[in-house]
């Protein structure tokens, strides 16, 4: 048969087993899946600037989550990237948070084309994760051989065929989760059968060295976006999640009972701050999940904290694990329910480990420092798959992450807290700046030094609970920021009663408490601190049940007098009145006795008032 017999019959094999892989989504739960297209809902896409990304916040930009809450405007569809891209340089970048929808537009881009509604001009699409890519150990591999690894029908293809006929677009998904070295000036490939390393061929095709005819799309957490240099990206985008109205398409979507979805967007919009949230799809699922479990079924109208959310999410897993096996004796079940509890500690501690390392994706090597033995079968262990998943990959290595970012955040708190209660000392010299390896007492300034850094056996919670917030507004990304927020939460004696089975006893918190809201409020009032870590620390007074500071602002809006504000209470106020479903008559800005940059923080409120001057 003709070479071209292949090609065709290669083309048609490809479209069919890309639909299949894209074509369900499990959203955290493995063995139920929807049909992509039953519970896709439209993201807010825009087109962006490369500037500095590295730089942005991991978790929230106000004045952008809030252009997309409010915008009225048309988003970027997702089949249209390529299309857009007008310029001359063929890479196209889109960045974007943890959970906000850069897989599952990658997917419904995939999916359109597969079943011929869109991108017709393309012929074949490669989906190429980066957390697969990791798994290529070869240390040299030809572009037509790595392709193989991930499409197994290319095996009868003749060599060289499809990428002289054939328009291709590769797909590099989640470059956050590479663990390749990137050089883009050296070692460049130019031939498809040119072996090499992974890396090397990555960077040929962006740099457009090998296949320059190729459409080349890279998605990435915004930390890691700066890895393409900008010379290179065509066309910029940045996914910004679900705007007020495709949050509640997407309840809609999920919740097929009507009244019950009435119902949650009603109950998630009392708590504006979780309504808001909301802008991140993965945050929706995780939301819908606890209010159908522990609100609506019980029939109470309450709001809950994000710390209550996650612990609710926790303990709706933990029971399904153990309603799973009710047919067995009361002593299996007991033993189930212990194999659960040590391995979400050993899964916590793992957590706070990657976390450090700003790693959200994992390897056996990785779990195995931890204590989790990957050679057992993963349901035996307990391991929880709506909150733990494992993708069996390239010659069956497997690769694990939480499903998603914010649950890795929450256990890791959770782990933090456990080692204060069991004054594990050791695991907290994160929080001092340097760990007792680094600072050796061989002398006696070293032990002098030495005793700086060292955290006390003897360390009162809000003593740790200060030091968390020093090192969480280090960070210039944000990356610890939810991490400090659930840690709060967790603190409270309330949250520590709900997780009793967890931890060896609970704590009387009341005075630390008082002392951490104390020392926070002092902060925001007297320090000139970026507007992201101004909101994040007024989100973790929220967390201690501290709504002081709220009410205080509050006034600030209601009272005729002048004001002295901080440039963080600046960012505070805009925040309120952003968050706010009301419309304020006339925001006068005169009031507020401040510096000029701190007036420009209040600026993105103006657009949440009828009028100002």
């Amino acid at each position: 048969m003709t070479d071209d017999f292949w090609l065709q019959e290669f083309l048609k094999t490809h479209k069919v087993n890309m639909k299949e892989k894209v074509e369900h989504i499990f959203e955290g739960k493995k063995g139920n899946e929807a049909h992509l297209k039953d519970v896709y809902t439209d993201l807010f896409i825009t087109e962006g600037d490369i500037k500095e990304v590295n730089h942005e916040h991991e978790i929230l930009k106000i004045d952008d989550a809030f252009k997309t809450c409010k915008s009225q405007n048309k988003p970027i569809k997702c089949n249209e990237v390529f299309s857009l891209n007008k310029n001359e340089k063929k890479i196209v970048l889109t960045k974007g948070i943890a959970g906000i929808g850069k897989t599952v537009s990658v997917h419904k881009f995939i999916l359109d084309w597969a079943e011929g509604e869109a991108n017709q001009n393309i012929d074949c699409v490669f989906l190429l994760p980066f957390r697969k890519m990791n798994c290529i150990k070869e240390k040299e591999i030809s572009l037509h051989e790595f392709l193989q690894k991930f499409n197994p029908e290319m095996k009868d293809l003749e060599t060289t065929q499809i990428y002289k006929r054939c328009t291709l677009a590769f797909i590099f998904d989640g470059l956050d989760e590479s663990r390749l070295t990137l050089d883009f000036d050296s070692g460049m490939v130019t031939s498809v059968e040119e072996r090499s390393h992974v890396d090397e061929l990555f960077t040929s095709l962006v740099n457009g060295t090998l296949l320059p005819s190729a459409l080349v799309w890279v998605t990435s957490r915004p930390a890691a976006a700066n890895q393409i240099p900008p010379e290179y990206v065509g066309l910029f985008t940045e996914v910004r999640g679900f705007n007020d109205q495709q949050k509640e398409e997407y309840f809609k979507k999920r919740i097929k009972d009507e009244a019950q979805a009435s119902r949650m967007i009603s109950l998630i919009r009392k708590s504006r701050s979780l309504f808001i949230m909301c802008y991140i799809p993965v945050f929706c699922w995780i939301t819908a999940t606890v209010l159908q479990k522990f609100l609506i079924e019980n029939n109470t109208e309450s709001t809950t904290t994000l710390t209550e959310m996650y612990i609710h999410y926790l303990l709706i897993h933990m029971k399904m694990k153990s309603e799973k096996h009710d047919r067995k004796t009361e002593r299996v079940r007991t033993k189930l329910l212990d194999s659960n509890k040590t391995m979400i500690l050993k899964l916590s501690k793992l957590a706070f480990e990657e976390l450090k390392k700003e790693n959200i994706v994992f390897y056996e090597e990785d779990l195995k420092a931890c204590g989790i033995d990957v050679s057992e079968d993963f349901e035996s262990l307990g391991m929880l798959t709506e909150i733990f998943q494992q993708e069996a990959v390239l010659h069956e290595m497997k690769v694990f992450c939480f499903v998603h970012l914010s649950v890795q955040e929450f256990l890791a708190a959770l782990h933090v807290f456990l080692c204060y209660l069991n004054k594990n000392m050791e695991e907290l010299q994160f929080f001092s700046g340097k760990t007792q390896t680094e600072v050796r007492p061989n002398c006696e300034i070293q032990s002098e030094q030495f005793e700086k850094y060292r955290t006390p056996e003897n360390i009162q919670l809000h003593n740790l609970l200060n030091k968390a917030v020093e090192k969480a507004m280090q960070s210039r990304r944000g990356h610890l920021d939810l991490f400090l927020r659930f840690l709060m939460g967790i603190s409270l004696e309330s949250n520590q009663n709900l997780l009793r089975g967890l931890f060896p006893h609970t704590e009387d918190s009341k005075d630390s408490i008082t002392k951490t809201t104390e020392h926070i409020t002092e902060l925001l009032k007297k320090q000139d601190i970026s507007s992201e870590t101004s909101v994040n620390l007024f989100y973790c007074l929220l967390e201690l049940n501290d709504n002081s500071l709220y009410t205080e602002i509050k006034k600030y809006l209601e009272s005729n007098t002048k004001n002295q504000l901080s440039s963080s209470m600046c960012s505070l106020l805009a925040y309120v009145l952003l968050m706010s479903e009301e419309v304020l008559d006339e925001l006068n800005l005169m009031k507020y006795r401040t510096t000029l940059g701190s007036h420009m923080r209040l600026l993105p409120a103006v657009r949440c008032c009828r009028k100002a001057k």
